[in-house]
């Protein structure tokens, strides 16, 4: 029953803490003249990858590799089919050309590069300073880029307007963010250490833990932030929080932690050859879903909602060896599945680059 109340009230925080994020970072954006993109992609991003990074670092020193990998992987393939599942749900994403043409690409080589520094059955402590290095480029480009967009605004903005901004106090706004993170970050914790306990009852392995009720524990601050953002029209801030914590997880969370891991951090083949392309290909899937019309629809956020829980059921399955995954379940997703899938993105591809030939 303890482990119970912590869980819900772990929920009830995530959700409490989102509120709160959301309307500070809209406020912030709005004072500070900055997109809520940009927003979204760095102080939102940072605040909702705060659970992850606690977990991490706390599992890499007592030398748990397994959880540290699984949280980052299976958060990074959580935030793209649940969160941006889900918020599509809610409402249609219209997504951002920013995105398109520059974060996502850094998304999907991050991940690339993450791959490759793994192959090897180890995440060295120079990948690890590397990755960290270029998350410090990544931030330095979002602020500089920032800063010009603040430029045109202000040379757009009446003076009367400015002023008005400039004399407004940032720090009731900078107390509802911090407040917002403190929350998701105690809420998360309590959600994941309980659903530590229920994972120990089910008996699965640390890797599947990491890679499910790890991850999703994790993520629900981007859950509850992503949809709530959607929910208020925020759309932008809403993408880009996904976008900007799965960079976030890979730059900041893993590479962190490989540095203060003795040696790096083991990777398991399982995670290699299984876990690490699903995150690649989740990654990749993107860009022509985001093609569409720049908007995620409806029943792509439910395609992707679909896609995790074939994703969840086989990491049950596989970890305890069930005879349905050999049978029927793989049968299904070879014959039915995966063609549907590839079609799928055949078409949506075409679509786009049909659209874009009539524009031209």
């Amino acid at each position: 029953m303890t482990t119970l109340f912590f869980f819900i009230l772990g929920l009830l925080l995530l959700i409490w803490g989102a509120e709160w994020m959301v309307r500070g970072s809209i406020r912030l954006a709005a004072r500070l003249g900055i997109s809520p993109l940009i927003i979204g992609l760095t102080v939102v991003a940072f605040g909702t990858s705060s659970p992850e990074l606690a977990v991490v670092l706390r599992s890499s020193l007592i030398g748990s590799a397994d959880i540290s990998i699984g949280n980052v992987v299976g958060s990074n393939i959580f935030n793209v089919l649940i969160v941006l599942g889900a918020s599509a749900v809610v409402a249609p994403l219209t997504v951002s050309g920013q995105l398109i043409r520059s974060d996502v690409p850094v998304m999907i080589l991050a991940s690339f590069a993450t791959f490759l520094f793994c192959l090897d059955g180890r995440l060295s402590t120079t990948d690890a300073v590397v990755l960290v290095l270029c998350g410090g480029l990544y931030v330095f480009w979002l602020i500089r880029a920032s800063k010009k967009q603040n430029r045109v605004n202000s040379l757009e903005l009446p003076s009367k307007a400015l002023s008005s901004r400039q004399s407004s106090s940032l720090l009731p706004q900078i107390g509802l963010v911090i407040f917002g993170i403190f929350l998701l970050a105690v809420g998360a914790k309590w959600l994941v250490d309980s659903a530590m306990v229920f994972a120990q009852v089910l008996g699965v392995s640390e890797l599947v833990v990491g890679l499910t009720i790890v991850a999703g524990g994790t993520s629900l601050p981007e859950v509850a932030t992503s949809v709530l953002a959607a929910f208020k029209g925020e759309r932008d801030l809403a993408v880009g929080n996904v976008v900007g914590s799965n960079l976030f997880n890979i730059f900041l969370v893993l590479g962190v932690a490989g540095i203060i891991s003795p040696g790096g951090i083991p990777v398991s083949p399982a995670a290699i050859y299984f876990d690490f392309p699903v995150m690649l290909a989740v990654a990749v899937a993107c860009l022509p879903i985001f093609f569409t019309g720049n908007v995620i629809s409806r029943w792509e956020g439910a395609v992707f909602l679909g896609y995790y829980v074939a994703y969840a059921l086989y990491l049950f399955l596989a970890s305890s060896d069930h005879d349905a995954l050999a049978s029927i379940y793989s049968t299904v997703m070879l014959l039915f599945v995966l063609p549907i899938t590839a079609l799928t993105l055949a078409v949506v591809t075409w679509r786009a680059i049909r659209r874009q030939q009539t524009r031209i």
